[in-house]
Parts: C-alpha cells; structure tokens; sequence
C-alpha cells in the first residue's frame, strides 16, 4: 500500500489522469482483498470518474466490473446485477470477449447466489465457449467450476461432478492454483453431500493450502466452513465449531455476508445437534437476517427450514408450521430439491406429531418422489449408490409412518405399504446392475473402454500399495514428521483420487455408451419394484420369507408366505446391534491370531460354547420370538438389514424350541429344522431370474481351482519344506491394503484345500471336470473361457470382501510362476468378475470373508456377491469370516456330495453338510460349520 500510494502522488503530480485511475484501482483492489469494501468502493469510484474523463472504455468498464463485484460481494445484488449490465455492452462493443466472458461470469453467479440457476446457467453457457474461443484456460476453468455448483445446487450430483472433473485438468494446465483450490473445495463439498464425509475431507485438505498460499480469503472461509461439516458429521461436533468460528471470523473480515449468513446457519446446526437449541435459534435469526439483507434466497430456505425444525423438538408447533410453510416455497423456487425433500419431511413429522397422519403421509410421499427423481439423474454406479445412502432415513420413517397407521387400522393394508416400501428402499445399485446383466451392457462394451478400465484399477493398486508401504516406513521410523515422506503420502492419496474418479467415468462410459442402456435407464420404481402380489409369487408354496427393516426407536419384520403377510415390531436398531455384534465377534473368537480352539481343554470348549450359545438365544429372542409360531420347518429366505446381513441365521437358536439335546445347553440351531438362503432384496431375485430365464444349462459339470503358490520360499518353488509357510510378501503384492483393512497380516497357505478339492473332484468323472492346482491356479484359469461350460465353479483359495474400498475385494491366485517369476495378474478382483461371463448354476468361494463387503445404507454389502451374481452365478456360497482350513476341508465334500450323488438342492445340501458337522463333538462350535451362507437362486 506504501509503493501505491507513492505511485499516486507521483501521478497526481505530473497531471497523469489515467495513471491516477489505474493506481486508485489498484489501491481499491489491495482494500477488498483486506475487507475494507466501502474503502475500496470510494477508490473504485474515484478510478471510474477519471477513466471517464479521460475516455478509457476499458479502463472504465474495468472499473464499473469491480464495483459490480464489491456490492455483489456486500450482498447487494442487485446493484451488483447493475453495473455489471452495464459494462457488457462496452466489453462487446470493444471486441474484448475475455472481458466480456468475465463479466457474463459475474452476472451468472449473482443469479446464482439469488437463487435463480436457471437464469445463472443461461449465463454461464453463454461464458464458456467465450472462454474458450480466446484460450483463456483460467476461465473455462472457472466457468466448468461454476456450473458444477449451480448443477450441485439443484442436486444433480453426478452432472456436477462431470464439469468440476473437465475444470480440474485446465486450472492446473493454467497453473491457477486459486482456480485448482475452488474446483477441489467443490469436488469435496459434493462427496460430502453424498455422504463419503473421510473422501471430502481428503480434497478439504488440498485446498487449505492452496487457498492460503493464493491469498483466497473467501476461499480459505469456504474451505473452513467445508471442514467444520465434515468433522460435525463425524461425530466430533467441538472440533467442527472450532473451523465454523474460524470461517466465520474470516467472513466477517472480508466483508462478506452471505458467507456470513451460510456460517452462522452452519454454526446454529451444530448446535442444535448439541441439543444446545436456544443458541441454535439465535444463530439462525442471525443467518436470517443476513440472507434476507443479501438476497440470498437459498440460504433463506434453507434457514427457514432448519428454525421450523428446532421449533417442532421444542413442542412449539404453531410456530414451526410458520417457518416451514416460509421455506417449502422458497425451496421450489430456487430449484433446490434436495432441501425441498428435507422441508416436506420436516412438515411431515410436524403433521404426525399434531396427530395429522394422513397429512403426514402425504408429505413424506412428496419427499420420497422427489428423492426418486433424484436418483433418476445418476448414471455413475457409485454416485447414485452413495446419494441412496444419504437419504435413507426418509424410506425408514416412511416405513414407520405406515406401521403406526396400520396399528391404528390393521384392515387398511398399510403393513403391505409398509413391505413395499422396504423392498423399495433396498439393493436398488444391485438390481441396476442385474438389469444391466441382462442386457449385455458390459459384454458388448467397447473393448477399449475396458481395456481402460483394468488399466486403471491396476494403478489404484499400486498407487495405494506404495501409499500404504510409506506410512509404514514413516510409522517405523525414527524420524515420524519426515516431511518428504509425508509430501509423498499426500501425492500419493492425491493421484489415488483421480484415478479412481477416473475409474468411475470409465465405468459410467462403459454403461452409457452402449445403445441397448438407453432402454434401461429412468426405470419406474412403481413398476419395477417388486408389491406383496410380486413377491410372493417368488415365493414356493412352503416357504416363509423374513424381511427385516432396522429403525432407530423400533424395527420391524415381516413374514410373507404365497398366501400371507404377518408383521412385527422389534426392538430398535441400538438394541439389535448390541446383541448382534456380542454374537458376531464370539463366534469369531477362533480366527484371531495364535488362537487354536482345537487345543483348548474341554472344559475351555465348554465355556467359549455356552458363551456363543447364550448369545444366539438372545439375538433370536429378539428378532425371531415374535414370529416362532409361524416357523415351523419351512424353509427361510432372509432378507436382512443393517448388521443382520453379517449373522448367520443358521446359528441363531431356534426360538421357543427345547433341544432334544440337554448336553448341548439346550441349543438347538435354526439350521436343524430350515433350510436357510439369503438375499439383498426380493426384486433383485426376481430380476436375476428373469435374466436367466431359458438359459441353456453348462454342458459339463466342474471346475475347481485350489491351493495356489502364495509364497516365494513355498516348497513348490524350492523343493524344500518349508514348514509353515510365511506370510506373502505384501509388499511386493496388491494385496496389503485389503489385508490391513479386514485386519489382517497376510495370506498363509492353506493344505486343506488341496485336499477338499481332490475329495469333490472324485465325485465327478474326469470327461466332466477341470482343475488348477499349484501353479495353474492362476489369473488365465480363472478368466478362461473354459470355465462358462461348468454348472459347478470351486474356489478354495483366499479371498476377501475390502470393507473400505469395494472394487478391491478379489479371490487371490498364484502369485508365481513355475520359474518363480511373480505374476502380473495374481488376483481376482471384483471388476474382473464383472466382465466374466460364466454358466454356473453354483459358485462357491471356499475361502475367508467372502460374504462380506462395505455395508452401505438401502444397499446391503458391497462385495463379491453381487459381481459373481452379475457374471451369470445362479446361486452363490460365501462366507462371513476367516474360515477354518480342516473344517471346512470337511464341510465342502459333504456339501458336494449332497448335491452330486443325492441330487438335492444346494440349500438342503449346505444344510445336510452342516448338521453333519454341527452333530460332532469336534465341530459343534458355530465358528467351524456356520460361516458359509446360501445367495441367490434356491430353488
């Protein structure tokens, strides 16, 4: 400021009028980055009497811009909205398009912040091909950027994201590293939207810096305010205020209120979520005001939404009714559906809570259709997947709205309501990708594309492998703040990021470019979602389907025959879970390492027995007792929610039973009177069903592959035993992040599987079977052609479902070859499952976790089932834990004994296998026999 204003005397001196203007300019500009915006408006208009004078359009038209930018900036729109009209002209009539590009730039994000998208992207459109058209790259950027949000803002995430990944690359070509910042900062904020809070957070990260390094005042508040709902979503509401404080002092510095405003509603969230309410109420009279003074109309809604909702927990009806029916159409008018789904569901509850349950139902059927709608703009799996998750809170109060009317009026059919709309809350991403199957997308998919694909999965392994193996090293060594090694972190995680984002729009393309997709997409959820008549035509005549739906307060279930429905209320998700996850982990208590349950005294066998035993009559008390009358011995197709989808049914006890058996504590497993299969949901059966209707049968019977090389010093490479075999070498695989993510170390050989593969193989004639062994258990054998003439599909091998990141999960194969020479391809990942095309009407993966997966809400566990149920599997066995190498070297021959000698179905089958192991004293633990669950087809 000392040079400028030397500059300006000097100027003055000499009569210089246009040096004058163009210093007071600069002068004005150093004011608003400093946030003294009414000082930088006087030098501003000092600068625009002078250029005027002395004839500079451009020097004027300058100015009038940045005038423009400082009421916008103060919040006064429309004054913003008049200059910058009015310089738009003298940029067109001066040819000046970069200027002109800028301003229409400008004009677009008034509209935008006034809550007019439509009219902002008319503008923005006609910005960006201006950009271009002079190679402004900066520019483009910016406007690809701005675009983005307005997309974001009317909740077409995935569209948003498309023009946030186009801006990226350009900013970084152009080395605007304040341009780079704003399009990471919205990258982040749209995850966060969605729900993938640890994935925003990542992006938040690059931004800080880059923002502070530029100067980005605005940007930095943004970013804070960014980090703060991050952490607040988190759990770690305290830390969150600390960034809102943040963001806010900043806002206030810079002078700009509408941040102001959208950080005073952020703080009065936080506390409310606090149960800090009169705070909460404060904080958002503020947020009001300011929005109003601004003219920002989405901050408005969104305020009014968010005071009706505190007023309605503080029991003050009347005046919540006020401030909702202010913001519903607010919300409508700026196009934000998303906060127009949230505003109905708030006017819903309000209508319940005052005893209105019709009044109730009606609006959160609104809610619920425009969320549908929503969905419907998403053709990238993941983003559509992630998006349901966020919003499946609204099908769960639906669901309980439903159950409450029908225990007002059990003869209007609202527990059939109910049913339904569990189905439609539930594996809608699977049912797409059956859909899919059955259309051939990926199979007549251009070969480049998946070329790609592979490619690029291959360098997220990587990527992350060498990320992984870095923090290690940083983990174990002497110097833990080595600041080259954490740089190299960061970049890594970085370049991971795009890559799989990249990964994401190859699969959308992979999808959208094949012209038989046009004919799936939009699907009608009230068409093609499966209704009580539907599903129980699904159903055989003996069998009882148990679906579950897990709610906060209370849950439910309904049990649906050919010819029934019966429903029950549970206790809530809270309640369930305790008793699931203490059974959970106690029937894993064998395959946490140096345990050898074999080797305990009986007495030691006694005790982790009556441990597990007790656990399953509790959980069974729960969630099977209301319903024990209707069991009988039928067969049960469950179709389970939350936690329950890692239980296996098999194992709990069988409610209200006595055993025949005292010594065994009077536990008699479900699995003694049912056979037991599971499901995502009943439409995802049905569809499967369809795609495989008339398919012709695999002509031969066979296929196992079993007992790969996993080590370099493995005796089938030295010629010498080896003993125990240890560990592969993780960090010359793929595999380590997967193993560290299921908590594990490594992966051991495993002789059982030799021995149970050779033992399923006599029971097939040669002429009807192939095998790999050793070596041949590799990449080639596994995606060979061969295997689509097999009915029967055997992998005893590892395998593993990555909880964290889905694509991942994979059957592991040989690691070597037969000279020793590491494998490229050592692993069966879920996308190369994807693009398989097998025959069978059973695979089995006789191997660890399988059944497993990243559990995300109204979609089940993301894992292995459902690529194998995509590749054309009937039916699907998989299970739930690291499973034990001689049981179930004892389990898998009986099971295929059942089925190949005895002709029975693989649910008998897998049941007959099971007893046998469960009638003895060695196996009776849960642990050895009830792992392995039936999916899919049972019929």
């Amino acid at each position: 400021m000392k040079f400028l204003n030397q500059a300006l005397s000097l100027a003055r001196e000499v009569g210089d009028k246009g040096r004058e203007a163009t210093t007071l300019n600069n002068i004005a500009a150093v004011y608003s980055e400093l946030g003294e915006k009414q000082k930088a408006l006087e030098h501003y208009n000092q600068a625009l009497a002078l250029f005027t004078v002395v004839g500079d359009k451009i020097g004027e038209a300058t100015t009038l811009n940045n005038i423009g930018q400082i009421y916008s900036d103060l919040g006064e729109k429309q004054n913003a909205l008049k200059f910058f009209n009015k310089i738009l002209p003298l940029f067109r009539t001066a040819g000046d398009r970069a200027n002109e590009a800028a301003t229409l730039n400008n004009i677009a994000s008034v509209y935008s912040s006034l809550g007019e998208n439509q009219k902002a992207l008319e503008y923005y459109n006609q910005a960006l091909p201006l950009a271009r058209a002079v190679g402004d790259k900066s520019g483009e950027a910016n406007t690809l950027s701005n675009i983005g949000s307005v997309y974001s803002e009317l909740g077409e995430k995935q569209k948003a994201l498309e023009f946030f990944n186009q801006a990226l690359p350009l900013a970084r070509a152009a080395s605007d590293r304040q341009k780079e910042a704003s399009t990471l900062n919205n990258i982040g904020q749209l995850y966060s939207d969605l729900g993938e809070k640890q994935r925003a957070l990542e992006f938040f990260k690059q931004t800080l810096p880059l923002f502070r390094g530029t100067g980005d005042r605005r940007g930095e508040a943004v970013t804070l305010n960014n980090i703060a709902h991050v952490y607040g979503a988190l759990g770690k509401k305290q830390l969150g205020l600390k960034y809102f404080n943040q963001g806010l002092a900043l806002a206030r510095a810079i002078g700009d209120r509408a941040l102001e405003a959208i950080t005073l509603n952020n703080i009065a969230i936080t506390h409310s979520d606090l149960g800090e309410k009169d705070k909460a109420l404060k904080f958002f009279n503020q947020a009001l005001l300011l929005s109003r003074a601004v003219g920002d109309r989405s901050t408005e809604a969104t305020t009014l939404s968010n005071i009706g909702a505190v007023y309605s927990n503080l029991g003050e009806e009347d005046k919540a009714l006020k401030f909702l029916n202010q913001a519903l159409p607010l919300t409508r008018a700026v196009g934000d559906k998303s906060w127009e789904a949230n505003t109905l569901w708030n006017l819903a509850d309000l209508e319940r809570k005052q005893g209105n349950l019709q009044a109730s139902l009606e609006r959160i059927k609104a809610a619920i259709q425009i969320i549908e709608e929503l969905r419907g703009t998403y053709t990238n799996q993941d983003l559509k997947t992630s998006y349901f998750a966020t919003v499946q809170n609204y099908y769960r109060y639906y669901i309980d709205l439903l159950m409450e009317l029908h225990k007002k009026d059990p003869s209007k059919g609202y527990d059939e309501l109910a049913l339904n709309a569990s189905e439609r809350s539930r594996a809608r991403g699977l049912v797409d990708l059956l859909r899919e199957s059955n259309a051939k997308i990926r199979k007549g998919a251009n070969p480049e594309l998946l070329k790609q694909e592979r490619d690029l999965l291959q360098q997220i392994n990587a990527r992350e492998t060498l990320r992984q193996q870095l923090e290690q090293n940083l983990k174990n060594s002497a110097s833990k703040d080595d600041p080259v090694t954490k740089q190299s972190i960061q970049r890594l995680a970085r370049e991971r990021e795009n890559l799989l984002s990249q990964y994401q729009q190859v699969q959308t393309k992979i999808r959208t470019t094949n012209p038989a997709y046009a004919k799936l997409t939009n699907p009608d959820p009230d068409k093609d979602i499966l209704k009580l008549p539907q599903i129980q035509q699904q159903l055989d005549p003996d069998t009882l389907l148990l679906q579950y739906s897990l709610g906060k307060k209370r849950s439910y279930l309904w049990a649906v025959t050919a010819n029934s429905l019966d429903t029950y209320q549970l206790p809530g998700r809270e309640a369930i879970e305790k008793s699931a996850n203490k059974f959970k982990e106690l029937l894993k208590k064998c395959q946490k390492p140096l345990s050898n349950c074999q080797n305990l005294s009986p007495q030691e066998k006694a005790k982790d027995f009556q441990e597990i035993t007790q656990a399953a009559t509790e959980l069974s008390r729960q969630i099977l007792s209301p319903v024990a009358e209707k069991l009988g011995k039928k067969p049960l197709v469950i179709v389970a929610d939350g936690v329950l989808q890692e239980i296996p049914f098999s194992a709990l006890s069988q409610p209200n039973q006595k055993s025949s058996q005292p010594e065994k504590s009077n536990y008699q497993p479900l699995l003694v009177n049912h056979e037991i299969v599971n499901l995502p949901s009943l439409t995802a059966i049905a569809t499967h069903r369809q795609s495989l209707d008339n398919r012709p049968s695999a002509p031969k019977t066979l296929a196992v592959l079993a007992d790969p090389v996993f080590a370099a010093n493995d005796e089938r490479l030295t010629g010498k035993p080896s003993g125990l075999l240890p560990e592969l070498d993780l960090e010359r695989s793929n595999l380590e992040r997967s193993a560290k993510n299921l908590n594990r170390t490594g992966w051991n050989r495993l002789p059982g599987t030799r021995t149970e593969a050779e033992q399923v193989l006599e029971l097939v004639s040669p002429s009807q079977s192939i095998h790999a062994f050793d070596f041949d258990a590799n990449y080639n054998f596994a995606t060979s052609d061969k295997l689509k003439q097999y009915q029967y599909i055997l992998f005893a091998t590892h395998g593993f479902a990555d909880p964290v990141t889905p694509e991942l999960s994979g059957i592991i194969l040989s690691q070597f070859d037969k000279k020793g020479q590491a494998q490229t391809h050592s692993t069966l990942r879920l996308g190369d499952i994807f693009n398989l095309d097998w025959n069978a009407d059973l695979v089995v993966l006789s191997a660890c976790e399988t059944g497993l997966g990243k559990d995300i809400q109204g979609e089940g566990l993301m894992g292995l089932t459902r690529g194998l149920m995509y590749a054309g599997a009937k039916t699907a066995v998989v299970s739930l834990w690291q499973v034990n190498d001689s049981a179930t070297s004892q389990l898998m021959p009986l099971f295929y004994t059942a089925m190949l000698e005895q002709n029975i179905s693989p649910p008998q089958a897998l049941r007959q296998a099971q007893l046998k192991l469960w009638q003895e004293n060695k196996w009776q633990n849960p642990y050895y026999w009830a792992a392995f669950t039936l999916q899919g087809e049972w019929r």
